[in-house]
């Protein structure tokens, strides 16, 4: 697919994701350099690049390697579903080795010129019609040149070809370092029209990958680093959170919490597309006042997803047992599906990815994530935050009401990490707290917030039993239940 963007024709990548942040896509008939360190995916990069020219949009293309046979990538294609072979034998993908462990006469370059080189790719672009060529990985290419005059200009004189020949290509290079770097001779960023970085960054002995568009000549493009992933049968993702809620919808209908007197505190129930946060210590309620609200749907013959982070399905069967909730029950019901992963499991990023999948296809109407505290646990400051504002602002895109716990670090309530990112963007705010009154530890509940309604501000005492939450009467009395950052407590 072709766009014109800001004057230059951009051609659609068909990278999940990144044809959001290029504002359409690479520029056509321009050599993209894209550049990262080991591991980081360039190489899968420039594979979906020409496998999506062809699967989506019927262009042929030349896939130029520099160290890795062409049988090892075919290999490397299978793990995600993708048949080059099939696609070699229809004349659609053309693969030029040029790796120095290939035969004689497949060395097409030369000490000190690339002459050979470009006269193969011309051949092959012009014997299957291609639109797309890819040059992966080039540093192994330029480091056989003396200096870095010669590699800008045999550079210049590739690109200058590859424009003739009416391609849009991409030409990958591993870098040494993960933030200052973008070439590795010093020249490629500033001969190529477009620079793309990729980083798979160790902060906080947590690895976190983004991507970076530094340049697109002439032609507009999103700023910043944006996540992306590598899932197993999809390939590249590139994850915009902060763009996925442009077009949030606002809602005045109201739907149950599950419990009546929070309904009632609440000025009739949550709205339809909004964000909840239930925030506490352990073992206050949080994770029954996430089932309450998944019931109350289930209830009403609507579908719903429950995420959990912190137990495993039989433990919160269980649990959901000992209230009076039958979650087999429900999933049998066809309203209900339970998904429960331990945040280990995967990397932040892929648990965002599946998260979305099972959304999409199950289409909910309510969903409620317990614990995101427990996503600090694999995540940055900076990926937490990403992930909860992409999460938050993908169901409130699809007009679904998301409820979502989180444990404040202290018994007595002092605020997590994941709050002080979820507080802004959210609707709604449930604060359960454990009180002391006349040497006695009580229950509280307030609601913080409620964006957009009237809302009892009052602190209210609750109780848990075989039949869920009860919320009581307001305390007659001054009580602290929020917790401050240094431990003490603010009264109410």
């Amino acid at each position: 697919m072709r766009d014109k963007s800001g004057g230059v024709t951009k051609i659609s990548t068909g990278i999940d994701g990144f044809d959001l942040i290029a504002l359409g896509g690479l520029p056509a008939n321009r050599m993209t350099l894209v550049a990262g360190t080991t591991g980081s995916g360039k190489t899968l990069f420039g594979l979906e690049f020409l496998m999506k020219g062809i699967l989506q949009f019927d262009e042929p293309g030349v896939f130029v390697t520099f160290e890795e046979s062409p049988s090892d990538l075919r290999k490397v294609m299978t793990a995600f579903d993708y048949d080059i072979d099939g696609k070699e034998e229809s004349g659609e993908w053309t693969f030029i080795d040029a790796t120095l462990t290939s035969s004689p006469q497949d060395v097409v370059v030369g000490d000190y010129d690339l002459g050979a080189l470009i006269a193969r790719i011309g051949a092959a672009v012009q014997s299957i019609g291609a639109k797309r060529v890819v040059l992966d990985s080039t540093g192994s290419l330029f480091s056989r040149f003396a200096d870095t005059g010669h590699v800008r200009f045999e550079l210049f004189r590739l690109a200058a070809a590859l424009r003739e020949q009416g391609t849009t290509s991409v030409l990958t290079m591993e870098i040494a370092g993960e933030r200052n770097a973008f070439s590795r001779f010093g020249v490629e960023e500033f001969v190529a029209d477009n620079v793309v970085v990729l980083r798979n960054i160790l902060e906080e002995a947590k690895r976190r990958r983004t991507i970076e568009i530094l340049k697109f000549r002439g032609a507009p493009h999103r700023t910043g680093e944006w996540l992306f992933t590598i899932v197993a049968s999809e390939g590249f993702i590139v994850i915009p959170v902060s763009l996925l809620g442009t077009k949030e919808l606002a809602s005045s209908t109201r739907v149950s919490t599950g419990n009546t007197e929070v309904d009632r505190m609440c000025g009739g129930g949550f709205y339809r597309d909004s964000a909840i946060i239930v925030s506490g210590p352990t073992g206050v309620g949080k994770t029954l006042m996430a089932i309450q609200f998944i019931a109350a749907g289930v209830a009403q013959g609507e579908c719903c997803v429950l995420f959990s982070f912190e137990e495993s399905r039989d433990q919160l069967i269980r649990n959901a047992a000992s209230w009076g909730f039958d979650l087999p029950m429900m999933e049998r019901s066809g309203n209900l599906r339970i998904a429960c992963e331990y945040p280990e499991m995967a990397s932040l990023e892929d648990h965002f990815v599946s998260m979305k999948q099972v959304i999409e296809e199950y289409q909910p109407v309510r969903l409620a994530v317990d614990n995101l505290s427990a996503l600090e646990r694999v995540a940055t400051a900076r990926g937490l935050r990403d992930f909860i504002i992409g999460m938050t602002s993908f169901v409130k895109h699809q007009e679904i009401t998301s409820l979502f716990t989180s444990t404040t670090r202290t018994l007595m309530g002092a605020s997590s990490i994941t709050e002080a990112h979820i507080s802004a963007i959210t609707d709604t705010i449930v604060v359960m707290r454990y009180a002391e009154l006349a040497g006695e530890i009580r229950r509280a509940i307030t609601l913080l917030k409620m964006r957009g309604s009237s809302h009892d501000t009052r602190v209210r005492e609750f109780s848990i039993d075989g039949e869920g939450i009860h919320v009581g009467m307001a305390f007659g009395q001054s009580i602290g239940i929020l917790g401050l950052a240094g431990g003490g407590e603010s009264v109410i």
